[in-house]
């Protein structure tokens, strides 16, 4: 009898178990999140039998090892007591003590490249050789870090999507291994990559095209035969599809069932945007105040491979029409166009006239673009005073634009720089014919400051050079003042003053600075900002007398562009002026 009474007890369920963990945070954590009794424990059953309890608690210790792996900890010391409860009802608590002791470091890393990589980098083949060194510099798992499971997993994944990222679609891992030395709390890696065929570009499948000429898609992939199929290759040429305004879904990607990797072919699923389109619109700008415009797009003109733009804007302060006819993108990238723009310009106390037409050329990459052209302009200047000027020009000009940004329309980090120069001949009434040359260059740069703060700061730099008998036209010459330049003061109001009348000057410098971050984390696309500008235009460096303005802003980072509004103080007057604009000027 007195058997079956023990055998009865042992089976009889239990009123639970609490269990007790002392171990640093993350571990004790992760411990209380996988470990089998505690997840039982939480469920507060009492049918549980006492045998299934104690297999649990047993368990216990080699399951927490198993998890401390996971982490990098090998030779932890796992102490566990059970207190028997005091009352009936009570749960039995299980304290677990862990002591993980160190994080095993990697002691030896060692990568080995086979197929195509190794042949490739043992030849001295520049592509090969950059992929395996970059695949070495760049693993994510060093010599001396500590080592994780879960990064050894993502270690593996990132070095795989770098090797088939650089036209090695088909690579895989042949073999890899974590040795551990848990006497010495080390780790040895190793991996041996099968890179496969280097995939080489060999030609287009195109399909979707109903208007458009086959020409122009083989133009914009800007590739030349054999050259490796990198995925930087096939996102530029699926970015200058969709930029090129030709097709409203864009689609490529590299055919890997080709017996011959050396003629690789990619797979490009078009479908083309509407041939004709009309967009009405409507905003505002301290600057300019507020405007209504109306544009039409016709991507395809008399059934020839042309595009042609119009768009005509009526504002308070600005009334513009800008027509432009270009061809479709060719060798290079390149495109002709004509250009013809009328403008009205009002500022403080003048307002300028000025028709332009425009003969040239441009192209258009992800980080760089070009544009050189001819121009005819006329420009007449109307001031307070009663004064008309009208003077016209013939020039050659050549605009560049370089960025290398995390995002073009939301950067947080890099720069843009633009630049340009120009040479012409211009001349007016009561005034002498002659040369002009013009200078003008901008950078932009983005950085994170940590703390979730951002740095913006920009300088703006551009003079004409002429003889003092020689007046350019005043789209040539330059003012200071507005929301992109020294905020605080008005639009263009910031120049060299001539009669008591603020005039356009041939030297213009301006610079800003500004810190950012978001209002809150419920928030992340509002943020507030402060800020510091300076500058103005003159008639020449000594003359430049920089006007500063300084204040707060809000800033909603909306998926076109940053939405900003400013409310700056100029430091000559004392007085405020608010500044509201939206996009990103280069």
């Amino acid at each position: 009898m007195l058997v079956t009474a023990i055998e009865a007890e042992a089976s009889a369920p239990t009123a639970g178990i609490r269990v007790d963990i002392v171990a640093p945070p993350l571990l004790k954590a992760l411990v209380e999140r996988h470990l089998d009794v505690v997840r039982l424990g939480r469920l507060a059953r009492t049918d549980v039998e006492e045998s299934e309890w104690s297999r649990l608690i047993d368990a216990a210790p080699a399951q927490v090892r198993e998890l401390l792996q996971t982490e990098g900890y090998f030779s932890p010391k796992i102490a566990l007591l059970r207190q028997p409860r005091l009352r009936a009802g009570e749960a039995d608590i299980v304290r677990l003590e862990i002591d993980p002791g160190p994080r095993a470091r990697i002691r030896r890393l060692t990568l080995i490249a086979e197929g195509e990589l190794e042949r490739g980098d043992n030849a001295g083949e520049a592509h090969a050789k950059a992929t395996w060194d970059k695949l070495n510099s760049g693993f994510a798992l060093k010599t001396g870090s500590e080592f994780r499971n879960p990064a050894w997993s993502e270690a593996k994944a990132a070095g795989l999507a770098l090797v088939r990222a650089a036209g090695y679609a088909s690579a895989s891992w042949a073999g890899t291994a974590a040795t551990v030395d848990a006497a010495n709390d080390t780790v040895d890696l190793f991996l041996v990559v099968d890179s496969g065929p280097l995939y080489r570009y060999g030609g287009l499948v195109i399909d979707g095209l109903v208007a458009h000429e086959e020409s122009t898609v083989r133009h914009l992939a800007a590739a030349s035969a054999g050259a490796p199929a990198t995925e930087a290759m096939l996102l530029d040429f699926q970015e200058r599809l969709q930029k090129s305004g030709l097709f409203e879904a864009v689609t490529v990607t590299l055919d890997t069932t080709v017996a011959e990797a050396s003629q690789a072919r990619l797979l490009v699923r078009l479908r083309e945007a509407p041939m004709q389109v009309w967009t009405f619109g409507a905003g505002f700008s301290a600057n300019t105040r507020a405007r209504a415009s109306v544009e039409h797009l016709w991507r395809r003109v008399l059934g020839l491979p042309l595009v042609a733009r119009n768009k005509a804007e009526w504002g308070e302060r600005q009334q513009t029409w800008n027509g432009e006819l270009s061809s479709h993108p060719g060798d290079g990238l390149w495109r002709n166009l004509l250009g013809l723009a009328i403008e009205r310009l009002e500022g403080d106390n003048d307002i300028v006239l000025s028709q332009r037409v425009r003969l040239g050329r441009a192209q258009e990459g992800g980080r760089i673009e070009r544009l050189y052209f001819v121009e005819a302009e006329r420009s007449r200047r109307a001031i307070d005073t009663g004064r008309v000027s009208s003077i016209s020009a013939l020039s050659v000009h050549y605009h560049g634009v370089w960025r290398d940004l995390d995002s073009v329309v939301l950067p947080t980090e890099g720069f843009s720089a633009a630049g340009q120069i120009g040479i012409g001949q211009a001349q007016g009434l009561g005034t002498q014919r002659g040369p002009f040359t013009r200078g003008y260059a901008r950078l932009t740069a983005y950085r994170p400051l940590g703390a979730a703060w951002y740095g913006q700061a920009r300088v703006e730099l551009g003079r004409v050079f002429a003889d003092p008998g020689v007046f350019p036209p005043d789209s040539q010459l330059f003012r200071a003042g507005g929301d992109d330049s020294v905020r605080g003061y008005g639009y263009r109001s910031l120049g060299p003053i001539r009669n008591g009348v603020v005039g356009s000057g041939r030297t213009i410098f301006t610079g800003s600075l500004e810190l950012a971050r978001p209002v809150s984390l419920r928030l992340p696309s509002v943020w507030g900002a402060v800020f510091v500008d300076a500058g103005n235009a003159a008639d020449n460096w000594p003359g430049l007398d920089p006007q500063i303005g300084y204040g707060v802003g809000v800033r909603w980072r909306s998926p076109v562009g940053p939405l900003k509004l400013d409310w700056a103080i100029a430091r000559a007057t004392g007085q405020g002026r608010l500044h509201f604009s939206i996009g990103i000027a280069f």
